[in-house]
């Protein structure tokens, strides 16, 4: 057992709390909703990124590189002024929904380059110019652009030519649960000499503003160290090497700036910039004390070289003498931490896995872990507003999450992504959790539970989105992955599963299953809506709004959604009735809402007409008239793949553990053929004397594997496309009452506002709707096995199983990644100073989704949540490789 591993055996047990300290900062907490205390709900501009250098923060603080406790009473990162710049840079900056031409987008680059399940050792990267920062020119350029045109990045306005720039790495290392080194190394990459403000701030988030009477924390300056105390973590010092300046202010919000009121002290929030960049000496405290403290190191760099400062936050007490200087053991330090990492990282990798695989790898999982953020959001005190500020706006009560008055959050969760979407989502957090349950299954076993607790999940069992809309409706993946957790954890422990978990979360997506089904079949026939369902503009127009001419759509993804979210609790308590026979009654039942759901897909109601569409081989949604017609809408579209996801296997061994359930399953495939005879057979054993539980039959499964694997349609170099080619030059129109409503492929960036324009379905390749086609496969494979062979690509009379057309699948998005054979990376795109510069060319940003035809990135940079599947997929083709079955396509001509 590596040392890490000892070390999140400890956290597990609770004998030592190594995650109490952690990367837990968000990169924005202006502009979000939480902070927005506005009538119209316009957050964007209630809280602008001018106001937040001024304004303290209600729920969460922001930084560069900073980390917290699991509570974010007290915050650490990084402040940085090049002598130019306007505006002391002390968090990233980016363009709001209305600046950008596709949406709000960050405008800096930086990276998580490393990162243990303890944060033992943290490694991240900030890019930072010498030249002033181009604030204006990023809002004005971007906002001047039509959304057909790219968007205006930092790299493209120059910024960065000749290397003028400094590359400041931080990093973090443990000694103890509650003693935390940090080495901050600063390179000048110029050919000139450059000067640099560098200010490690430590810093209280503000919680004794917004209640009378509310006890507030202190800082103050001791012997080359600044003291902290607070109620809640006790005394804590953070020391530091040389003879710095040390400043002070509170963390206060600077009325007299931003409103031209009173400030109740002459040192609030934004006095380190006044300090610095408006050369006001009465902006920092003469006493040395507040609430927030700068160390302000002046360096002078010389060309192509870097200069190392070093500080050390640790737990401590009254009376405590500063700790010991920064000798050889501080770096030694270091070494051994970084030492234990690589160890971790080697013993989870696969042998036969190349460097490319292994850097792709750890990335992605340290994105993962950096991703983790304090989120705090009490809605009713958030609806009814603070006593020390009177209450909001009456509007509020019933406008945005006025139903979720239950909601009380207060927990370190995993972002999507630290600055766009500095809020979970709860279905890219179930991604989260199974490429966390690779490192850290007791983490994602959290996640997931967190998710379902009374204080998140609503009274009537739906699961909170996210903090725009807890009410909209997410796909329903919960309970695929808790299965996928589970059974990760049960491969890592030689076939040993957390069963306690499975039970827990089982009870719990029992309520959530009952909500679907009574609240998403309006009309009773097991056909769902659901609304966007996480596809944002995948359809002709907003599906979780009123339709143009009123009616709904019969939507093939939320019905095939519901059918494997059946499929899915029937595998739990397949699982749980091995050792506790009651579950076969509660398994039975899931596979009766399996036969009437999947039987609904084929057969509309009495007049025969269902969504899987005869004549073109696929799946399609129904739009239902208020005259009661009922329209297919022919989008070739991940919306006609998603009933793939709906199929299992049932283990021989299983069904026979489960005596009663196989004579009901049994008795029901004999006497209901009426509603079996349209799915894939369910009495024929497949491979390994396995049963086949799917929406598709065989020859329908055949019939869009045909479209899925052709390279004109939804097969890319880099993965399956959200919409497929052939709405290039045959783009999909629909007349409603005069109006035209079209969907055409997009490869790149939308070009519609739907959903704020800053995400496209129609036609980029996602990785968790990829990585849940792939799984499907290979549990189709399950049953089929070398019975079943597809040509892969279509047409090319390549001929494989379907486990090789997953794993082809897989390498192709894996592809994404690795350099060409140019040295070239697709994720890049066509920016030279990413493809070919040393200091670039290895630092691997994980998009949000990535350009159907290039494999580019696109969206936001960092949403490392659901993009860390990759490395699951590394995981998955390297287990392939290792397997004694044929994992290659072979010409047709070979086929036997």
């Amino acid at each position: 057992m590596t040392q890490e591993e000892l070390r999140l055996k400890e956290s597990d047990q609770r004998k030592k709390h190594w995650k109490r300290w952690g990367p837990y900062l968000s990169e924005r907490a202006w502009g979000t909703v939480r902070e927005d205390y506005s009538a119209t709900g316009e957050a964007w501009d209630y809280f602008p990124h001018d106001h937040s250098r001024s304004r303290a923060y209600r729920w969460n603080e922001d930084g560069i590189a900073g980390i917290s406790d699991r509570h974010q009473n007290l915050c650490f990162g990084l402040a940085l002024w090049n002598g130019r710049d306007p505006i002391l840079k002390e968090r990233l900056f980016g363009l709001t929904g209305t600046e950008a031409n596709h949406g709000e987008d960050v405008k800096e680059y930086y990276y998580y380059l490393d990162n243990t399940p303890t944060h033992s050792y943290m490694k991240y990267l900030y890019k930072y110019p010498h030249e002033a920062y181009p604030y204006e020119e990023l809002i004005r350029v971007n906002r001047g652009r039509s959304k057909g045109e790219p968007e205006y990045e930092l790299a493209d306005t120059g910024i960065f030519a000749q290397n003028k720039y400094f590359d400041v790495l931080v990093e973090y290392a443990k000694a103890d649960v509650d003693d935390l080194c940090i080495r901050i190394t600063v390179a000048n990459r110029g050919s000139r000499p450059a000067d640099l403000r560098l200010i490690p701030t430590l810093w209280f988030r503000n919680t004794w503003s917004w209640e009378p009477g509310s006890e507030r924390p202190s800082m103050w300056a001791g012997a080359g160290a600044i003291k902290a105390k607070s109620r809640e973590l006790g005394h804590y010092e953070l020391t530091f090497e040389g003879k710095p300046e040390i400043l002070f202010t509170e963390n206060e919000t600077n009325f007299a700036r931003l409103y031209g009121g009173t400030n109740a002290s002459p040192y609030v929030k934004d006095a380190f910039h006044r300090y610095l960049i408006e050369n006001d000496e009465s902006a920092v405290n003469p006493d040395q004390a507040g609430t927030k403290a700068g160390i302000h190191y002046r360096l002078s760099i010389p060309a192509q070289s870097e200069v190392v400062v070093r500080l050390r936050l640790k737990a401590s007490s009254p009376d405590a003498r500063p700790a010991s200087g920064f000798g050889p053991w501080f770096d030694a330090l270091f070494d051994a931490r970084m030492r234990e990492a690589d160890a971790f990282y080697d013993a989870i990798a696969p042998q036969s896995l190349d460097d490319e695989s292994r850097m792709i790898m750890r990335q992605a999982f340290a994105g993962l872990l950096w991703s983790k953020q304090f989120y705090h959001f009490v809605v009713k005190q958030w609806l009814e507003g603070d006593s020390a500020y009177g209450p909001p706006p009456e509007a509020r009560r019933r406008g945005r999450n006025s139903a979720w008055g239950h909601l009380y959050n207060a927990d370190v969760i995993s972002m999507p992504d630290k600055w766009e979407y500095p809020w979970y989502a709860a279905w890219d957090l179930a991604f989260h959790c199974v490429a966390f349950a690779h490192i850290d299954p007791a983490f994602a076993k959290e996640q997931l539970l967190l998710m379902l607790r009374e204080w998140y999940m609503h009274p009537n069992g739906q699961i909170p989105a996210y903090e725009w809309a807890f009410g909209d409706v997410n796909p329903p993946v919960h309970a695929w992955a808790a299965l996928e957790v589970y059974r990760i954890e049960q491969r890592k422990n030689g076939g040993h599963g957390d069963r306690d978990f499975l039970e827990r979360i089982f009870h719990k997506l029992l309520l959530n299953f009952t909500w679907w089904v009574n609240r998403k079949d309006l009309e009773g026939q097991n056909v769902f809506q659901g609304g966007f369902l996480g596809l944002d503009n995948i359809g002709c127009f907003d599906r979780s709004s009123m339709l143009p001419a009123g009616g709904h759509i019969e939507q093939s993804d939320g019905t095939s959604w519901m059918v494997m979210y059946s499929l899915d609790l029937l595998a739990i308590a397949s699982e749980l009735a091995v050792l506790d026979p009651t579950y076969e009654d509660v398994a039975s039942k899931f596979w009766e809402h399996f036969v009437y759901i999947a039987r609904a897909m084929n057969h509309l109601g009495n007049d025969g007409l269902s969504l899987w569409d005869e004549e073109e081989g696929f799946f399609f949604d129904v739009l239902h008239t208020p005259e009661g017609d009922r329209i297919p809408m022919r989008v070739r579209s991940m919306v006609g793949l998603i009933p793939l996801y709906a199929a299992q296997t049932l283990e021989p061994n299983v069904l026979d553990a489960m005596p009663a359930f196989k004579r009901r399953l049994d008795w029901f495939i004999a006497h209901r053929p009426d509603l079996t005879e349209n799915m894939a057979c369910m009495r024929s054993t497949g491979n390994g004397e396995r049963r086949l539980l799917s929406i598709t039959t065989r020859d329908q499964l055949e019939r869009i594997l045909n479209i899925m694997l052709d390279e004109d349609e939804f097969l890319s170099d880099y993965g399956i496309r959200a919409l497929s080619r052939r709405h290039l030059h045959q783009p999909y129109t629909l007349t409603i009452e005069g109006s035209e409503h079209s969907v055409h492929y997009e490869p790149g960036e939308s070009s519609t506002g739907l959903f704020g324009g800053n995400s496209n379905w129609r036609g980029p390749i996602w990785l968790p709707v990829n990585y849940l086609l792939i799984q499907a496969l290979r549990r189709l494979h399950e049953y089929y096995g070398a019975d079943l062979k597809v040509e892969c690509p279509s047409g090319s009379g390549q001929f494989g199983d379907l486990k090789d057309a997953a794993d082809e699948i897989s390498r192709r998005i894996v592809r994404i990644f690795r350099r060409d054979e140019r040295g070239h990376r697709p994720v890049f795109g066509s920016n030279q100073l990413f493809q070919t510069d040393p200091n670039w060319r290895d630092l691997l940003p994980f998009h949000e989704y990535f350009h159907g035809d290039s494999g580019a990135g696109v969206g936001a940079s960092h949403q490392t949540g659901w993009t860390a599947l990759v490395a699951c997929l590394i995981f998955d083709l390297a287990e392939s490789r290792g397997s004694n079955e044929s994992n290659q396509l072979v010409p047709a001509e070979v086929q036997v």
